[in-house]
């Protein structure tokens, strides 16, 4: 009977185990401790991104919003860059620079980051649209349609691409094939005619 139980020291042992708490895995420690901040997104995700931010950026144009604020509503919904510009051309419009300053520093500011030639490229359209009094909405519309035939041409251009580099190594499976299937027997029946025959 005594001895089907647990001897004493493997049971305070187990005990003892159960009582002391686990530890962290090594790799959770080596964290710091807080919040994690998110990664920044990868501007190069989505080549449309920038487009819907200015279809979006006219649509507040057109339903009467004031520059400033449109910018403001839809800096939230860009690629980092240009979301930083947009952010930046709204302050400065807020606390009353000129569209023309205001633009220009934010596209300065923005000239090293992705989408600088789209930020570049707004800031001359409201630049030019504060001095003539042109509309905004329907050249920022021409942009984003601009933008997308840009992605589209890339897109065709590295699928066009594509086909030539496969071409290549497809050429170079087919060709021995082409040679000992096509024309090796081709020219060994030519060649026993002419020899068979006496011609040479």
């Amino acid at each position: 009977m005594t001895d089907a139980l647990i001897p004493t020291p493997f049971l305070l042992l187990a005990l003892a185990l159960l009582a002391v708490p686990s530890r962290p895995p090594v790799v959770r420690r080596l964290r710091p401790p807080g919040p994690r901040a998110e990664p920044e997104a990868d501007s190069t995700a989505d080549p449309l991104a920038v487009a819907s931010v200015f279809d979006l950026l006219a649509a507040c144009l057109r339903a009467g919003l004031p520059l400033a604020n449109a910018a403001r509503a839809v800096a939230p919904t860009g690629p980092p860059g240009v979301a930083t510009a947009l952010r930046r051309a709204a302050e400065l419009l807020a606390l009353g620079a000129e569209a023309s300053t205001a633009w220009q520093r934010a596209a300065a500011e923005c000239a090293n980051r992705p989408g600088a030639e789209e930020i570049d490229a707004l800031a001359r359209l409201a630049r030019r649209s504060a001095r003539s009094g042109a509309s905004l909405a329907t050249a920022v519309t021409e942009l984003a349609d601009q933008r997308r035939a840009a992605v589209e041409d890339a897109a065709a251009a590295r699928a066009e691409r594509a086909g030539v580099l496969i071409a290549g190594p497809l050429g170079l499976c087919f060709l021995p094939a082409f040679l000992c299937l096509g024309i090796v027997p081709v020219v060994l029946g030519l060649a026993g005619r002419v020899l068979g025959n006496g011609l040479l």
